[in-house]
């Protein structure tokens, strides 16, 4: 059965076509975002849900969507989606950061020459028939220090073209390096450094907990006297009030806003105030960005919905196609690994120990943590994907940790997951083989080589002689067919294990008849997921 997406929002025609072209079923609701009730009364029926800034995916909403499980939001900001809602739900949730990073960084340029030279207002002044040409007297950009707060995509951009001005560019930054910077041609400062000395100052980061507020009136007055300040990322980055006073006093010579940390906003204390120039949130409002976000919307929710793969999502480690390919095997391992441990635990789990040996060292390791994580949880929570997983581990209180090796044995790559609880740690490990196919090739510290099937059967005991004729001859006797038989053990003498791959469950009676004959410590029933 094809997928089926919900375009709630104007998109390009073109990308639902995309959709189309995909094989996807598709319905276009361009006003449907606006009806919220309308919206949680069908959301149940879809798989994908594509938006722009109209659409407030909420928790209502995604209690009501049954089966989401993406959404993709056509632009970079997703302060319209409940991301924390939509990870304990199992939703991805992905942007397209790349579509609209020129032309956004455009704005911002424009928005720095309109309000140095006070265009905006010396356009109403001559459209209104005067000609005050001494009142609106500029400055140039040549020379003047741009501080620019966040040097990412859209930041750095911005750089660029400021460098172009030959401006001299100052960037703080937490995640920038200084060699990255030198190859930008920027100077990296703390803030504080560049509310001194900039001239102007532009923000380019998300609104985040770190981020709210950055431009509070604490920092707004130690910026240097005569400075200018633009926003065109997000509204609450900026004490809105305090920049406004600071305007009035003549400390702050100028502001260019295009979001607000109200929207829409209808009043604000920067309207109307002389040398401010407000826009309403066209930072990605061209012809191409539209185009090119919705296109790529559409290419990432397809690729989701039909391969797996993940790109540019929040809440997700990304996997790219071509990794999805490779990686395919590998994320199933991890997944019945993880399942395995779910359902031979029972008391609360503490801790989470991976390690990758080999090939699978050098694979996209978050990936691979979510679906292990996600398998250990399955008997728990059957509805947890490896978006949820992680989300209720961290809840839990469990620590994760990893360690990746290069090749150490006779395998190519393995994977050996283990839990710590209070009362035991336990692990298992796996590998691909060349077919493509996981097997288990370690229990308990145990070597084996088992195939996995949906239905399995876990035993232990004391190694001794008779077990495989008990488990067979019972098997047998009640008409469970073993297409697969694995043995194992520590020591002569010592600790044993038996995995058997059955055509269907063990039945309760049968597996009672195994326990009746005291050869046994442990007799467990197992189920993977095998596609």
């Amino acid at each position: 059965m094809a997928p089926k997406v919900l375009v709630s929002d104007k998109l390009s025609p073109t990308a639902v076509q995309i959709f189309r072209d995909r094989g996807i079923e598709v319905d276009f609701e361009p006003d449907l975002g606006k009806d919220k009730e309308k919206l949680a009364e069908v959301i149940g029926k879809y798989d994908g849900l594509a938006i722009r800034s109209a659409t407030r995916v909420t928790e209502t909403i995604l209690r009501h969507a049954s089966n989401l499980k993406v959404v993709g939001r056509a632009g970079i900001g997703t302060d319209n989606v409940d991301k924390e809602a939509a990870s304990k739900k199992g939703v991805i949730v992905m942007n397209t950061p790349f579509g609209n990073m020129i032309t956004t960084a455009e704005h911002a340029i424009a928005m720095m020459f309109a309000v140095a030279r006070q265009i905006p207002e010396a356009s109403a002044s001559t459209h209104a028939g005067k000609w005050e040409k001494s009142k609106f007297m500029g400055v140039e950009l040549t020379g003047k220090t741009l501080g620019v707060i966040g040097a990412g995509n859209i930041g750095g951009i911005v750089c660029d073209r400021a460098l172009g001005l030959k401006m001299k560019v100052i960037a703080f930054d937490p995640f920038l390096g200084e060699e990255k910077a030198a190859k930008m041609g920027v100077e990296k400062v703390e803030l504080d450094t560049l509310l001194e000395r900039a001239d102007f100052i532009t923000l380019h980061v998300p609104l985040t907990d770190s981020t709210r507020n950055i431009l509070s009136a604490e920092n707004l007055n130690k910026t240097r006297k005569g400075v200018r300040i633009i926003n065109c990322a997000r509204g609450g980055l900026v004490d809105e009030t305090a920049l406004a006073e600071l305007l009035k006093s003549g400390h702050v010579a100028g502001a260019a806003f295009d979001v607000f940390a109200e929207e829409p906003a209808r009043e604000n204390p920067l309207f109307n105030l002389p040398n401010v120039v407000c826009t309403p949130h066209l930072g990605a409002a061209t012809t191409e960005a539209q185009e090119n976000v919705a296109l790529q919307v559409a290419e990432q929710m397809s690729n989701y919905l039909l391969t797996g793969a993940v790109e540019n999502a929040l809440n997700m480690p990304s996997v790219t196609a071509e990794e999805a390919k490779v990686m395919g095997p590998w994320v199933q391992l991890a997944g019945h690994l993880g399942a395995f441990i779910g359902q031979m635990t029972d008391e609360p789990i503490k801790a989470i120990n991976i390690l990758y040996d080999g090939t699978v060292s050098n694979m996209n390791l978050e990936a691979l943590n979510c679906a292990s994580i996600a398998g250990i949880m399955k008997k728990a929570n059957p509805d947890v994907n490896m978006v949820s997983a992680p989300v209720i581990a961290q809840e839990r209180g469990i620590k994760l940790s990893t360690t990746n090796q290069d090749k150490s044995g006779a395998f190519d790559g393995y994977i050996k997951l283990t839990v710590v609880t209070e009362k035991r740690e336990r692990s298992i490990a796996g590998t691909v083989f060349s077919d493509g196919k996981p097997r288990f090739i370690q229990i308990k510290g145990i070597n084996i080589d088992a195939e996995i099937g949906a239905h399995m059967l876990y035993t232990t005991n004391e190694d001794e002689p008779g077990i495989i004729g008990a488990l067979g001859q019972t098997m047998g006797e009640n008409g469970v067919n073993i297409a697969n038989f694995t043995l194992g053990r520590a020591d002569k003498g010592g600790e044993a294990i038996a995995l058997l791959y059955v055509d269907e469950e063990v039945p309760a009676p049968v597996r009672q008849k195994l326990a009746d004959t005291g050869m046994f410590r442990q007799i467990k029933p197992l189920e993977f997921d095998v596609a």
